[in-house]
């Protein structure tokens, strides 16, 4: 009987293009493997776009104006010249000088739109020496993208898609460039960046900022009112976020070129709304013994230690802050209760009412990391006010001498066999806590949870010494002061004794088969 053969399993578009780039490995050294990719979805989709203004152009001012730069440049797209098109790189995939000719599109449009001066690769692909065949196979499965459907943002959900597959795929001490969408998701859903200043202070791969304009397009707001402003030290990293707005066209003030944040500030005086950032965890030796002494950033506090820069990151973003900005940071367990200098520090900020929340996020969320995580949330002004946001008025009560403590870590659910990502039902009821907290009427709308959440006053962090460990203040529920001590003895007496008598039959059997192989073993 013929066998019937089982039909194909289907997959989406971006875990196909995901195996067809995969081909690549053994041509491209894994840490370049992302910059090959995703520069090729960049020329895609910028050729995509310059095609249709082109269209568009011709039709409704003449053909004469279709190389106008300023016709372009109005709607926010990029400006082609011939050898820098999608059509002439398809026109030639198969020709052995491919890759210089990618790497002359890319030269050509950066050269030919300052907004991309120092986005894109230089001399990358001639220098990589890639299989041509190869390359060529991954221009035709690009190729095969659509990106007219502004709707579901097909560009940009394949290179969020490649994104967090390179942090996957590169595994433990690498990833930096990617924070989970679902973290990002909670820290702008808490922080509602509606209009103002959106600061980043290690954007990363531009993932906070991305996420902060879909959350304001969800919610109906205007993206135009939020003007962003962000830093990042390492290079690729530098032209990845540049990339990741492009294809978005998503405006940002990212500084000349990566830069230190704490030795090369790009953004000295500003003051932002909001600030998003995921720093380095725990980073060591980020300034020289008598390095940033006097630096105005620390102005207030002591001075952060050489031997971690988490409270050098802290006071960075307060000094950043608007009169009523409000910060969402993410950063390493220890810095809840360390002592000495940052324990100082640490006293200050909440002396200072700048604390507002602190959150333990469930571990294994992160893919550069098994540990759990806390995210802060600092604000300038906890006083009593009445803001109209985004068409709706929000009537903030004092909180000034209160800090809200959540536990995240029974939420959660399994991502990619071995992580951890917050649902969006769990995001909802996290926000639905937080908001409900700060506002009017709480009393009827805000509870402590025990194991979930509590709000603490002045007084009892004080009392406390000071620590930010969620633990020291939410309930914890001892479920074992109900169990009868008899009952559960005789149970697991009745369980040892068949594992006992399993494990003895088990022996006889094992003396059973050597004897009978004529090795018999006695004991």
């Amino acid at each position: 009987m013929a066998r019937t053969a089982k039909p194909k399993k289907e997959i989406s578009m971006e875990e196909a293009l995901w195996k067809s780039a995969d081909k690549l490995r053994g041509s491209v050294e894994p840490a370049e493997y992302k910059h090959v990719v995703l520069s090729l979805f960049f020329l895609k989709f910028a050729g995509d776009k310059f095609d249709a203004q082109r269209e568009m152009i011709a039709k409704q001012y003449g053909e004469k104006f279709v190389d106008t730069v300023a016709f372009y440049t109005k709607d926010n797209v990029f400006f082609l010249p011939p050898e820098s098109r999608w059509s002439y790189i398809m026109e030639n995939a198969k020709q052995d000088d491919i890759a210089l000719k990618i790497d002359t599109a890319l030269y050509t449009i950066e050269k030919s739109n300052p907004a991309l001066k120092g986005a894109l690769p230089d001399n990358y692909y001639s220098r990589l020496q890639l299989d041509t065949a190869k390359l060529a196979s991954l221009l035709d499965e690009i190729n095969r993208i659509n990106t007219d459907d502004k709707e579901n943002d097909i560009i940009g959900r394949i290179y969020e898609y490649f994104l967090s597959k390179f942090a996957l795929a590169e595994g433990k001490g690498k990833g930096e460039f990617y924070t989970p969408k679902c973290i990002v998701n909670l820290i702008a859903e808490m922080l509602e960046p509606y209009d103002g200043i959106l600061y980043d202070p290690c954007c990363g791969s531009g993932g906070m900022f991305v996420q902060s304009m879909k959350f304001v397009d969800a919610h109906h707001g205007n993206k135009k009112q939020v003007s962003i402003y962000g830093q990042e030290y390492t290079n690729t990293t530098y032209k990845l976020c540049k990339m990741n707005l492009a294809i978005r066209g998503i405006s940002a003030n990212l500084g000349e070129t990566a830069a230190n944040t704490f030795t090369n500030d790009q953004h000295k005086d500003l003051k932002a709304d909001y600030i998003m950032a995921n720093p380095p965890f725990n980073q060591k030796a980020w300034r020289a013994e008598n390095e940033l002494i006097d630096d105005p950033r620390w102005d207030g506090y002591e001075v952060p230690p050489t031997s971690n820069a988490n409270y050098g990151w802290i006071l960075n973003i307060v000094s950043k802050l608007s009169q009523n900005g409000v910060a969402g940071f993410l950063l390493a367990n220890g810095a809840l209760s360390d002592d000495g200098t940052e324990l100082k520090i640490r006293k200050q900020l909440i002396e200072n009412n700048l604390v507002e929340a602190i959150i333990i996020l469930p571990g294994k969320m992160f893919y550069t990391t098994d540990i759990s995580v806390t995210l802060w949330i600092l604000n300038k002004n906890k006083k009593a006010r009445v803001v109209e946001q985004n068409g709706q008025l929000k009537r903030y009560r004092d909180r000034e001498r209160e800090i809200l403590f959540m536990d995240l870590r029974q939420m959660g659910s399994p991502y990619e066999k071995k992580y951890i990502e917050l649902t969006e039902e769990d995001r909802a009821k996290v926000t639905s806590v937080y908001h409900n907290w700060q506002q009017e009427g709480y009393e009827e709308t805000y509870e402590n949870i025990p194991e979930f959440c509590y709000s603490a006053s002045f007084e009892e962090v004080r009392e406390k010494g000071f620590t930010l460990v969620p633990s020291r203040y939410i309930e914890f529920v001892n479920r074992d002061e109900n169990i009868e001590f008899d009952t559960k003895m005789k149970t697991l007496q009745a369980e040892l004794k068949e594992l006992l008598m399993r494990e003895e039959q088990s022996k006889v059997d094992l003396l059973a088969v050597f004897k009978e192989l004529g090795y018999e073993i006695e004991l």
